[in-house]
């Protein structure tokens, strides 16, 4: 057993934990009712999107953020400056441009998918 401090709500308890290696679903015993929780880990959901490719020009996150707009399609031309897509991060949205002329040769994100900086969010030619 490990004891933690836990702040909820701004209310401060002290907690103490056992660990579960067998990854399963363990019941919980607080103050108040039983509770379940698993040990399950927490994946990123699947997007459909398209391979990353080595080839033409890298359109990149400039910070971790999520994608809530894509203003393009596969095979799309574009100008230099053209929006790209547009990257929510700290309550703000961020226009994602074009670095230069070309066509959208793929897009690598979804509508909703979390980036960190350096993603590849589209590829063009």
């Amino acid at each position: 057993m490990k004891k933690f401090q836990v702040t909820v709500n701004g209310n401060t308890y002290e907690v103490d934990v056992e660990e579960i290696t067998n990854g399963g679903v363990q019941p919980v015993s607080t103050n108040q009712q039983p509770v379940q929780y698993s040990t399950a880990s927490v994946q990123k959901p699947v997007s459909p999107v398209a391979p990353v490719s080595s080839e033409g020009t890298p359109v990149e996150a400039p910070m971790q953020g999520k994608i809530v707009g894509l203003k393009v399609t596969q095979n799309q031309k574009v100008q230099e400056g053209d929006v790209i897509a547009v990257l929510e991060a700290m309550k703000m949205e961020n226009e994602i441009v074009a670095s230069t002329a070309g066509t959208v040769v793929s897009i690598h994100v979804a509508i909703g998918q979390s980036v960190d900086a350096g993603d590849l969010i589209a590829t063009l030619n």
